[in-house]
């Protein structure tokens, strides 16, 4: 076996098989092939390799016998040569001919070196911010929000005015016909709260339960969906129910009915304190960022494209989630703004090589200054993530334990490596 280093943190292995060796992954080859056969005499799976080369052809079963043999022999020489190796490598057989050595090369990427120079130096200049104090006002509008979310709903006769719960049938129009996803039933909304196109709720005020109404109006012209985008449109409207929204005293009795709370003040001073520790946070995370930042902008280190790839495609991942959180398809996001996918990949690049040279920095760091989390301490994380599938259904059951693992060791690992770091 031969390894050599090439660019880009990746090596290339070179790997025989010794022809005598080879014999063994023939026979299984053969049997695994000859499974699915039915030849007179035999057992499925039983049929000398002889009669199945015959009957596939010998160039079917050495292909095979090689497929095994390289899946093999390519974990073992990794393994045997404890190499950090990343992704799927890149196989190539050079030599294969019937009672010949087995030759083939792997290209894989590996973990990089880095180098962090003297990062302990670098991050002693950080100070600890303050966070930011809470005002009076951000309380009494966080109070504002549990007093809304409170809110009694009660049905009225009279028409729907702005801050009404209303539920509507509709149907939209373009060129006379209905468009996709243009049609509901019982459609629940608040009005003033502005989920529809502009001039869509305020048409629903004066109306009253089973008053039907037809309107026109235009997309905006910078609508998400490009074939919507400027067009005139007919909205018709059913108006199924009307209910006013009933707001609680803001009270000692409010407070109570949220929970265990004494008083008004008791409630006010929990929210302050769930306000003080999200500025903290916050304060925290920047922190943390600039200690990064501080370190990685005088590492050296190769990052191989399989680390810059899997790093887009987990940002592109957690974009589709932020979108999707907002009722919006990616493809129909790419197309309001007028870009590819591939050119927002390339907008992203810098942030993900910062990312990638980020958590490089924090392994290494782990290595240097000993700091690996305990296995009890990961097994009680394990513990708590798998109580909380046990409530999600068959989420359970599709949960792949070594990558769990490993995925919790990474974090507490790395929150062991910031702690440290924030010390300095």
């Amino acid at each position: 076996m031969v390894i050599r280093k090439l660019p880009k943190s990746q090596l290339e292995i070179n790997i025989s098989v010794p022809a005598n060796e080879l014999e063994k992954f023939l026979d299984m080859a053969s049997e695994e092939l000859s499974k699915d056969m039915k030849i007179a005499g035999f057992r499925p799976g039983k049929a000398p390799r002889k009669i199945v080369e015959l009957r596939v052809g010998s160039e079917k079963v050495l292909a095979h016998a090689a497929e095994k043999a390289v899946k093999k022999k390519y974990v073992e020489s990794i393994a045997k040569n404890k190499i950090e190796a990343i992704g799927e490598p890149k196989i190539t057989i050079t030599k294969i001919a019937p009672g010949n050595d087995l030759e083939f090369k792997a290209v894989v990427g590996i973990m990089p070196e880095i180098s962090l120079g003297d990062y302990r130096k670098r991050v002693k200049g950080i100070k600890k911010s303050e966070p930011e104090k809470i005002k009076p006002e951000e309380i009494q509008k966080e109070l504002e929000y549990l007093r809304k979310s409170r809110a009694k709903l009660i049905a009225v006769s009279r028409a729907a005015e702005k801050d009404d719960y209303v539920e509507i049938d509709f149907n939209v129009l373009v060129d006379g016909k209905e468009i996709e996803g243009g049609k509901s039933q019982n459609h629940p909304l608040t009005i003033g709260e502005s989920y529809f196109i502009p001039g869509f709720e305020e048409n629903l005020i004066g109306m009253k339960a089973n008053d039907e109404k037809e309107f026109a109006l235009e997309f905006p012209k910078d609508y998400h969906k490009k074939e919507l985008a400027g067009k005139p449109a007919t909205f018709k409207v059913k108006m199924n129910l009307v209910q006013k929204k009933e707001l609680p005293e803001m009270n000692d009795d409010f407070a109570k009915s949220l929970g265990k709370f004494e008083n008004l003040e008791s409630l006010k001073k929990s929210v302050l304190e769930g306000m003080e520790m999200e500025q903290k946070k916050k304060s925290e995370e920047k922190r943390r960022q600039e200690i990064l930042e501080k370190i990685i902008s005088e590492c050296q280190t190769e990052i191989p494209d399989v680390l810059l790839e899997s790093e887009l495609e987990k940002m592109m991942a957690e974009f589709e989630q932020n979108i999707a959180g907002m009722g919006m398809k990616l493809d129909d996001y790419f197309t309001s703004i007028k870009k590819t996918r591939d050119v927002v990949r390339k907008g992203w690049m810098e942030s993900a090589e910062k990312r990638v040279k980020s958590a490089l920095a924090l392994r290494e760091i782990s290595k240097l200054e000993n700091l690996s989390p305990e296995s009890t301490e990961i097994e009680e994380e394990m513990n708590k993530t798998l109580a909380y599938f046990k409530g999600q259904g068959d989420m359970e059951k599709n949960v792949d334990m070594e990558k769990l693992y490993e995925y919790i060791k990474g974090v507490l690992q790395n929150e062991k490596v910031l702690k440290f770091l924030e010390t300095l």
